[in-house]
């Protein structure tokens, strides 16, 4: 009887944590919907075939880089160059992964997926979710964020250029969901060092350079990062010492 009684709860909170995720993911959805659609349509006007444009939602999953990735493929640049571009994009999820270790499933197929599936906008969400409930709700939250992005990418390049002609840089949409979360992000967090080092980053970098431009600012972000928890950590050790 017990061991039916767990077996039910254990059903119930399992439903609860994909309910809630799902809540969780609307907001996505609707930065989501109209950036994917956005990146389908601009997909099939690049000349990307279907089944292409959803394999890359599916496989490589990164707004940013698969918009970059638009124009290296219908120039036929080699995978190297692509492979390259993409890991510059993409080099800030190093640091995403990192706080959110200790809450990534268990089961070593959905800790894997969940790594994967860590975007700007589900870190976002995680981050701002209390500690105890970040583990449950980390698989249903990454799923169908991703979900979101594939059935707006598929969407957008049935439509295909009819919506370009109507609607033109669409590919603006992504950078607006940025800014968004980014607000919201700054809103709960109320901490201004993340804007500074990257206004900072990014007027440094442009001094150097404008074709490398991302990842020059995102090595500056690194190392200043970087200096300011070895001094944070030199304080601490210092006031430790002193008591």
């Amino acid at each position: 009887m017990n061991t039916h009684s767990n077996e039910l709860s254990h059903q119930h909170k399992s439903h609860y944590h994909w309910a809630a995720g799902f809540k969780k993911s609307l907001p996505v959805a609707m930065g989501y919907l109209p950036a994917g659609i956005a990146f389908g349509v601009l997909a099939q006007v690049a000349g990307i075939p279907i089944w292409a444009t959803i394999m890359l939602s599916i496989v490589l999953y990164a707004g940013a880089a698969q918009y970059a990735c638009l124009p290296m493929l219908s120039a036929g640049l080699p995978i190297g160059s692509l492979a390259t571009n993409i890991a510059a994009i993409n080099l800030r999820h190093v640091f995403y992964g990192m706080p959110l270790l200790q809450y990534l499933p268990k089961n070593k197929l959905a800790k894997t997926y969940c790594l994967f599936a860590l975007t700007d906008e589900t870190f976002s969400i995680m981050t701002s979710l209390p500690n105890e409930s970040r583990r449950a709700l980390i698989l249903p939250i990454s799923l169908f964020n991703q979900s979101w992005w594939v059935l707006a990418s598929t969407v957008g390049v049935m439509i295909g250029s009819t919506l370009s002609d109507l609607v033109p840089h669409l590919d603006f949409a992504l950078v607006c969901l940025f800014a968004i979360l980014a607000y919201e992000q700054f809103q709960s967090i109320k901490r201004y060092f993340p804007i500074g080092i990257a206004v900072i980053g990014l007027i440094i970098a442009s001094f150097f350079t404008h074709n490398w431009l991302l990842l020059v600012a995102i090595t500056i972000c690194m190392f200043m990062i970087l200096v300011r928890g070895f001094w944070v950590e030199r304080q601490k050790a210092g006031e430790y010492y002193e008591q």
